[in-house]
């Protein structure tokens, strides 16, 4: 299994390695693997290279390639045609029949190659009808048992509660090959939480596309609750993908305040000016953006605070940008991802005609970026002389953990000095001595156990 893309495409691959597993199948080094099934990433150009480079290297093992995921689902028979080097290219449809399908493949049997569709189109257009098709969703319907295989064994494991997302933002495709948003049930999530736990994991990192509509499709669910069970099974909860137009005090607080949920709110902003937010056909400004981030510290002075943006989105102004730059320096937040806008197949803003050249994308990339690390390095050096709770993730070289602050392999990383014996998995209090960019320089106090 090799696995590019975000973390529900890491769910994903150990959903699929669970049934393989399950079927038969034993995993393998690519260099004695039979077949090597990439799960793909479709959701930008950069990824979607990503994923044909790793294709054709698969392919040069000498073993049969089978390409699954975003990319292949969105793309079919386009994608079988233009890689003749893919035994099969398949689709989501096909994740319950993955072991046939390789069996097939295996025995050079020819495997029709996935037909795309818009997967927005196979569910209902009510929420509360979504639960009851048939549709299939990866990581969903699974009931009580864990469809699942851990392919490392980090003491972090991405948990997906939802997949698919309602919101019709006009640079993003993603919807059309992911599909209307619907829920798991919180026995399905609560139920794998315990396997994860029981299997070494000891941070639980919910994913979906939109964190902040799970519950919506299901009667007198919510995900505050969710978050309460969830942390009687796992020592760390960490929530991401959240909506900002659809944050609820409610939330915030669960998020800020409940013992063992990690106060960290990664939010999707993706720009400061009302008016490029309306073009992105999304809600809010700077000002109210800078409320909530308000109201997420009245809570928790100290609690974690990420985003993205996009800047040279078409029509962007001089005084958009301004507007963008103040809200940043108004929020104050530990991470910021920067991203130049470029046209996405499919999307709405791909017809706008008012587009910025790519130099003047790439000088707003520059300029917004050099604000960004000047702010997230003054953030880190705020928090020195606080305490933080840090889970070790690396105890060899060098001891490396994470704070509540900081999500997985995105936000930074704190550096332990520690005059006792630490282990992968443990959560110590440390003290924060120093910064160095986003990285914080930590000395242990205690093991908490």
């Amino acid at each position: 299994m090799l696995t590019l893309g975000c973390a529900r495409n890491e769910v994903d691959s150990e959903e699929l390695a669970g049934r393989l597993t399950g079927s038969g199948w034993e995993l393998a080094e690519a260099e004695q693997a039979e077949v090597i099934v990439v799960n793909t990433c479709g959701f930008v150009e950069q990824a979607k290279k990503d994923s044909v480079d790793t294709l054709l290297a698969a392919a040069d093992t000498g073993a049969k390639v089978v390409a699954v995921g975003c990319m292949a689902e969105r793309y079919g028979k386009e994608l079988a045609e233009s890689m003749p080097e893919a035994a099969a290219v398949l689709g989501f449809d096909e994740y319950p029949e993955l072991a046939s399908r390789l069996d097939e493949v295996l025995h050079g049997k020819t495997v029709e190659s996935h037909v795309p569709v818009d997967r927005r189109t196979l569910l209902p257009i009510s929420p509360v009808q979504r639960q009851e098709n048939e549709v299939v969703v990866p990581g969903h319907g699974w009931g009580p048992r864990v469809l699942r295989k851990r392919l490392d064994d980090s003491p972090v494991a991405a948990l997906k509660i939802a997949s698919g997302c309602d919101r019709r933002c006009t640079f993003c495709a993603i919807p059309s090959f992911r599909g209307a948003f619907v829920s798991r049930t919180p026995e399905e999530i609560v139920a794998e939480a315990a396997w994860l736990a029981e299997n070494g994991a000891h941070e639980l990192f919910l994913v979906s596309e939109n964190s902040t509509s799970y519950g919506k499709d299901l009667k007198g669910v919510t995900l505050e609750a969710v978050l309460r069970d969830l942390a009687k099974i796992a020592k760390r909860v960490r929530v991401s993908y959240l909506q900002p137009a659809e944050m609820r005090p409610s939330l915030v607080k669960a998020i800020a305040t409940t013992p063992n949920v990690a106060d960290y709110f990664d939010l999707s902003f993706q720009h400061g000016s009302a008016k490029v937010l309306r073009r992105m056909r999304r809600f809010g400004g700077c000002d109210d953006f800078l409320q909530l981030t308000d109201q997420i510290r009245e809570f928790s002075p100290q609690a974690g605070i990420r985003t993205n943006v996009i800047v040279g989105f078409p029509g962007e102004t001089e005084e958009d940008l301004r507007e963008l730059e103040r809200f940043l320096v108004g929020a104050r937040m530990d991470a910021v991802g920067v991203f130049g806008y470029s046209d996405e197949e499919g999307t709405e803003a791909a017809g706008f005609g008012d587009k910025h050249d790519e130099d003047t994308v790439a000088q707003r990339v520059a300029r917004i970026s050099a604000l960004v690390e000047q702010l997230t390095m003054q953030r880190a050096e705020e928090r020195v002389g606080d305490e933080v709770v840090v889970m070790i993730e690396q105890d060899e070289d060098e001891i490396i953990g994470r704070a509540a602050h900081q999500a997985p392999e995105v936000d930074g990383e704190c550096v332990v000095e520690s005059d006792f014996e630490v282990e992968r998995g443990d959560f110590v209090r440390c003290r924060v001595e120093a910064a160095e960019g986003v990285d914080l320089l930590v000395r242990a106090l205690e093991v908490l156990r």
